[in-house]
């Protein structure tokens, strides 16, 4: 197509990759929205669900944590929970970039914003 242009031929295409690349990273956002993680604490007895971007979507409480002298342990169970949760999610969505800088052809360490 721009093969006598020499140069701007590369440029052609490296905008193309780059629109390509601009289009998967907004697909890759939505898919995130979407895709689930769950945190746990106290063996289970906690467990908070959240998207993989991070956001807090549920809270599962053991009912049998809720004795009134154990006010402070529920309170860092659920906050445990709710961090393991969000570790989780940010796992998550370093894993899915990873795929996509890999299915690019670009470094695995490469660091692309949000």
């Amino acid at each position: 197509m721009l093969k006598g242009l020499g140069g701007l031929g590369d440029m052609a295409k490296m905008m193309k990759q780059a629109q390509e690349m601009q289009g998967k990273m907004a697909q890759m956002q939505e898919d995130l929205a979407t895709m689930t993680v769950i945190g746990e604490s106290g063996a289970g007895l906690v467990k908070a669900t959240a998207t993989a971007k991070g956001e807090l979507t549920n809270l599962d409480i053991d009912p049998s944590i809720f004795n009134g002298d154990d006010k402070e342990v529920v309170e860092d169970l659920i906050l445990a929970a709710i961090k393991d949760a969000q570790s989780r999610a940010n796992q998550k969505a370093q894993e899915e970039m990873q795929k996509l800088t890999e299915g690019l052809g670009l470094p695995a360490d490469m660091k692309l914003p949000f």
